[in-house]
């Protein structure tokens, strides 16, 4: 299992409902046959995921995959130019059960950290707070 998280590019102006709805979609897309999704939270600027491949499946090709396809829907859909994601993301491998518990905990708060006051985030699972 992986913690990856990557980021828009620089310039690119923040994600609104719809695009972090346009992600959330790209990362279950293929969510049981590709990989395992154990959480994600899909920010304003950046997307963090727990994620495990699936045998024939790289972390690249995932990563790839999910960034690319929501980047071709912001640009048809939502009038974003040039690139969306910076190209480079960053993960670390979950190597026991205790980190794994506290990076999906990070995972789950992320945007109430950042939005205390926020009653219900939609871009976040699982939603356990």
């Amino acid at each position: 299992m992986y913690f990856v998280t990557w980021r828009l590019a620089r310039g690119q102006q923040e994600l609104d409902a719809s695009e972090r709805d346009l992600v959330v979609a790209a990362m279950k897309n293929f969510d049981g046959q590709r990989y395992e999704l154990a959480a994600y939270v899909v920010m304003d600027d950046h997307v963090h995921a727990l994620v495990t491949p699936l045998a024939n499946y790289d972390l690249e090709s995932i990563l790839h995959s999910w960034k690319s396809f929501s980047a071709r829907q912001m640009q048809r859909g939502h009038r974003r130019f040039g690139r969306i994601w910076q190209g480079e993301y960053f993960d670390r491998i979950i190597r026991d059960d205790k980190e794994f518990l506290q990076k999906r905990d990070y995972i789950i708060a992320n945007a109430w950290k950042r939005w205390p006051e926020m009653e219900n985030y939609p871009w976040v699972w699982p939603l356990e707070r």
